[in-house]
């Protein structure tokens, strides 16, 4: 579906409600906007950015990595006491 939305003076863009509802946008929370490849803009809460970089990060490193494993990966790089 498509909506339309206007810039307000001081640049401000309404949302409209209904699309605000269906993504799950409240009042307070963070957006992250992006410019794609072809000029258009792309826009997504910070929980939906944080939940990618998640899968990504899953995807490099495989679904069983801890922070256990991380630190005992790091613990050669770290200096004896």
């Amino acid at each position: 579906m498509t909506y339309h939305a206007k810039v307000t003076p001081g640049g401000k863009v309404v949302i409209p409600a209904e699309l605000r509802r269906d993504l799950g946008i409240r009042d307070g929370d963070s957006l992250m906007l992006e410019k794609d490849k072809n000029g258009g803009l792309s826009v997504k809460t910070f929980e939906q950015v944080v939940r990618e970089e998640q899968r990504r990060f899953r995807a490099a490193v495989g679904p069983d990595y801890s922070v256990k494993q991380f630190l005992a990966d790091r613990a050669s790089d770290w200096p004896a006491d």
